[in-house]
């Protein structure tokens, strides 16, 4: 496809055609119509019996088939007809856009795509020094404009190509050939429930043309994104409508709560008795006002509001959204780099007290300081550097408000969801195969851990557990990626890594007994334990209340932590400053 025949392109031919399909479709419904009641009907009531009259009979409900599957046929040209004319149509009003933007900024675009302007300054004609720049990107408009075409040509010219075959060999007859036809052309316009596997979700998707994956992005962002196996580009671009609606929707809800109960009745014997309407309306309240705060800090950092910019418009690396929504406690999923690309993708899972309130601060620059030095690591082995740094928050992290901490189900349903995700990267990355890097934070851990056990395992190459309180399995060989690509780091004094002692008091829960195997934790073996089996990394011994947090180098702290992470997500784990199991 070239500018000009894009350009002269008259889409109302197409359309004219896909009427005359439409006509002739019609009509043949009316043949079939008028042949059901001239010839079947009344054959059925003819009285005609007999081995002659049975084979008639067989042979006419057979011919009744073959009209409804023909006439099915003709259907499906008129569709493949009418999305030919909005592709088309779509390619050439962005092309046109695009030439439009090249006249305005008095540039001239060559028939081969060629952009020429003049760089006098003393010309009247003189664009000005960001010339350049300008005419880069009206390039890869044009390009992109050309490239739709072309995908809109080859795949509607292979569904015409494939039901002309049907008609001209009889295939087209067939029932089931036709159903076959009508379900993977109404799948076109059928998005994939959530939770279908994403290597399904991404051949749906290349089964679309540019425009109608366009279309869908722009017609249902709340259901393409968050929905594993659609690429990361689209995922983001349907998330920024969808976190806009979600500050929206939860604006309006907090206003519709109405004004705030007074908090008592009154008192009794100099107590206050408490107003119930008000704690229900504090409860909804509070929910509400933590998400909202949550989605309007990422609407921040995406704004480039936060940290000098960085997220924002143009950021080095860009800042993907690839899911956001408002179930349970809030979902939020932000990557540093686009996983479709990058050779290195590592997906952080963090733990205890993770909310979608932290994700557009603090917890979305963890995910960059482990990009940060996933690049050294790169740079220092002489690479030139290609990673994506995920912050993964697809489930409810437990808080300390109670013993969700220490049981297991939440990890359960964030393990399944986590091991889809991942298996989403992996269909929708271009090129050769990534290297991915599941890592998993306190709790987070767990969730990887429970990952690993879905059907078919993680697909992952290496795995970093940091301040874990236990994978769910006894030995890192269970994970399934093989104990050498099993990582561990475990500060010395992490209360949260450590087992709790025998009797150990906890507020708000029971004294602890004491553990039967003496490498235990709260979720099974220690991960740090000589017994587990994993390649413990070095970390800083910290202390009780900030080693926990300090594995991602937050504040500078950690050590070898950080370091070692991102050396493990560029691949060179073997190059990691080791620490004996404990």
């Amino acid at each position: 496809m070239d500018i000009k025949t894009l350009y002269d392109a008259n889409i109302n031919n197409i359309t004219t055609a896909k009427n005359a399909f439409d006509a002739l479709h019609s009509a043949f419904g009316l043949h079939i119509e008028s042949w059901q009641h001239d010839v079947v009907d009344r054959l059925n009531h003819s009285g005609w019996t007999g081995t002659a009259a049975g084979h008639a009979n067989t042979r006419i409900q057979f011919l009744g088939t073959e009209l409804q599957s023909a006439k099915q046929e003709l259907d499906l040209v008129s569709k493949a007809l009418a999305d030919a004319a909005e592709g088309i149509a779509a390619a050439q009003a962005h092309l046109i856009s695009a030439l439009d933007e090249a006249k305005s900024n008095k540039m001239t675009v060559a028939p081969d795509g060629r952009i020429t302007w003049d760089n006098d300054p003393s010309s009247a004609n003189y664009v000005g020094d960001k010339a350049e720049a300008t005419a880069q990107a009206i390039s890869k408009r044009i390009t992109a404009a050309l490239s739709e075409a072309d995908h809109t040509d080859q795949t509607i010219s292979a569904r015409l190509n494939h039901l002309a075959t049907n008609a001209s060999n009889g295939t087209g007859l067939d029932s089931a050939t036709a159903k076959a036809d009508t379900d993977a052309a109404n799948a076109l316009q059928q998005i994939p429930a959530a939770g279908t596997d994403p290597n399904s979700v991404k051949a749906w998707w290349n089964g679309l043309t540019d425009a109608q994956q366009q279309r869908m992005v722009l017609n249902h962002p709340d259901l393409l994104g968050n929905l594993d196996g659609i690429p990361a580009a689209a995922r983001d671009q349907a998330n920024r409508t969808n976190l806009k609606n979600l500050i929206q929707d939860h604006q309006r809800q907090l206003a519709g709560l109405g004004p705030e109960p007074k908090p008592y009745l009154g008192f009794v014997k100099g107590e206050p008795v408490t107003n119930p309407e008000y704690e229900k309306w504090k409860a909804k309240h509070d929910a509400l006002k933590e998400k909202l705060d949550g989605f309007q800090s990422i609407q921040n950092r995406l704004d480039g509001k936060l940290d000098n910019g960085m997220g924002g418009p143009n950021s080095d690396p860009p800042l993907l959204l690839l899911g956001i929504g408002d179930q349970g406690q809030g979902r939020a999923i932000v990557s540093w780099g686009d996983p479709d690309k990058a050779r290195n993708v590592s997906s952080l899972v963090p733990g205890l007290n993770s909310t979608v309130s932290g994700v557009g601060g603090g917890d979305a620059m963890t995910a960059k300081r482990v990009y940060d030095a996933a690049v050294t690591s790169a740079t220092d082995n002489k690479e030139t550097p290609s990673v994506a740094s995920v912050f993964w928050l697809g489930y409810d992290a437990p808080q300390l408000d109670g013993p969700s901490v220490l049981m297991q189900d939440r990890a359960e349903g964030g393990g399944a969801a986590y091991n889809k995700f991942i298996t989403g990267l992996r269909a929708t990355h271009e090129g050769e195969p990534a290297h991915m890097t599941a890592q998993g934070h306190s709790y987070g851990s767990l969730v990887v851990g429970k990952a690993t056990q879905q059907h078919g395992g993680l697909p992952v190459d290496d795995i970093v557990l940091v301040g874990s309180p236990g994978v769910g399995v006894d030995k890192a060989t269970q994970l399934g990626i093989g104990a050498d690509h099993v990582y561990v780091g475990t500060a010395k004094n992490d209360p949260v890594a450590d087992a709790p002692s025998p009797g150990m008091l906890i507020p708000g829960w029971a004294a602890v007994e004491a553990f039967t195997n003496p490498d235990g934790s709260w979720h099974g073996t220690d991960p740090a334990s000589e017994s587990f089996g994993g390649q413990r990394f070095s970390v800083a011994d910290g202390t009780v209340t900030d080693s926990h947090d300090n594995y991602f180098g937050k504040h500078g702290k950690g050590g070898d932590s950080l370091p070692n992470i991102g050396k493990i997500v560029s691949g060179h784990g073997n190059t990691i400053t080791r620490e004996d199991p404990r």
